[in-house]
């Protein structure tokens, strides 16, 4: 079976109610793209609920998934006339024939160097280092895969701090990798908690892949008690609000550390987390930050 790969260059504001278009007049996926990835005008986009940013990029490239037997011409018209714009010319059209998509999507994922002795494994790989701490962790729907920087941020975090039987809570675990790592470390008392029911299961599946043993829990089941250690890498707008829970898990003398955080936010979330205790920037990847400190 076969397909047809549709794309084409528009402006950013067009990009949104062009792909919605498409989508109605039959396409099987849109997609928008920065046309100027991979070169020195290309766009870093973040955001999270709740802000504000300008969507899309100023050169926005749409790709979409057509049927072999798609009228490219007719469904671009439509699009066009949906979304109350010139009718789109200039496009290019590219077979897709039938692929193993599952090792396709598997060849996008190899091991991941943490450090030295940290890495992180998909399932189908071999280790490339047997006597390094390997943790086996397959991407899913659970945010937490250890190639975002706010995810090594923490990791390398964790590797520094961690001691020989400490406790730890994950604190919005996702896939669950920072409490998956802290036990893999030595931590002793591990636990985690998030919103999100599937992340919940995704990390007790992917605890007992790797042989720890950690209490994973979701938002209907709160986790109590204080910790030696906090990590919490979600989003500067949750990590705002949930400021006060998050630091009363933290015990008196321990550690938090905050990711999720971008560059120039990092000084409003070190005064709101000031009332509890004092933070400072522990390490930097690219726009992103983690922040760490001590509970007086």
């Amino acid at each position: 079976m076969t397909w047809q790969n549709l794309s084409f260059l528009t402006a950013a504001a067009h990009a949104e109610p062009l792909c919605d278009a498409l989508l109605e007049a039959g396409a099987l996926s849109a997609v928008i793209e920065d046309a100027d990835a991979g070169t020195p005008e290309e766009q870093p986009q973040f955001g999270e609920p709740g802000s504000v940013n300008a969507p899309g990029w100023k050169r926005s490239r749409i790709v979409a998934l057509l049927a072999a037997d798609a009228d490219v011409a007719a469904l671009l018209a439509a699009a066009a006339a949906a979304a109350n714009l010139p009718g789109i010319t200039d496009f290019a059209i590219e077979p897709i024939a039938e692929q193993n998509w599952v090792q396709l999507t598997q060849s996008q994922f190899d091991p991941i160097p943490i450090s030295p002795r940290l890495w992180i494994v998909p399932s189908w790989h071999e280790s490339p280092d047997p006597a390094a701490i390997n943790l086996i962790l397959d991407p899913g729907m659970a945010f937490g895969t250890g190639s975002h920087p706010t995810t090594r941020l923490c990791l390398e975090w964790l590797e520094r701090q961690v001691t020989p039987g400490c406790s730890l809570l994950d604190y919005g675990c996702g896939s669950g990798i920072l409490a998956i790592a802290a036990a893999r470390l030595g931590a002793g008392r591990v636990a985690g908690v998030d919103i999100d029911s599937q992340a919940v299961a995704a990390a007790r599946a992917n605890a007992e892949s790797n042989g720890v043993t950690a209490l994973f829990a979701d938002s209907a089941q709160p986790v109590a008690g204080e910790y030696d250690i906090v990590v919490a890498n979600i989003l500067s707008n949750p990590l705002r609000v949930l400021a006060p829970a998050i630091c009363a898990h933290v015990r008196p003398g321990g550690k938090l550390a905050l990711s999720g955080i971008l560059r120039e936010q990092a000084a409003e979330i070190i005064g709101i987390y000031a009332a509890w205790l004092p933070l400072e920037i522990a390490d930097v990847r690219e726009d992103w930050v983690c922040l760490a400190g001590n509970k007086p």
